[in-house]
């Protein structure tokens, strides 16, 4: 009669394909938060982006001038969706008034600036 033979993993293997797999983690998981965070930024700049073409016309449309202060909701109506847009990352926008740039409250920390 032949003799039987055990099938399966050893504990070696196993221990190889866990330090593997940790290993493989290690390097992906920073790396897709680094993307994640620039996906982050750049649809909030495309969002300031819109918030200033949205406010030039609505500053040209109402014959305002360089300094005037902004009515919120009538540059609102400019925009996609009629409101105001939502940082990814979490921060607010300010619209500033009339020949001023939009800015977003991460825009000194994470480079959320146009």
């Amino acid at each position: 009669m032949p003799a039987r033979r055990a099938s399966g993993f050893t504990l070696i293997e196993i221990m190889i394909v866990v330090a593997i797999i940790g290993l493989l983690a290690a390097i992906a998981i920073p790396n897709l938060a680094k993307v994640r965070r620039n996906a982050q930024k750049q649809a909030c700049i495309m969002n300031l982006k819109a918030i200033d073409s949205a406010k030039e016309a609505w500053a040209t449309e109402n014959h305002k001038a360089d300094g005037d202060p902004v009515d919120e909701a009538g540059v609102n109506e400019y925009l996609k969706d009629k409101r105001r847009p939502q940082c990814p990352g979490g921060g607010t926008y300010t619209y500033g008034n009339v020949g001023e740039k939009p800015t977003c409250s991460l825009g000194p920390i994470a480079g959320h600036t146009l």
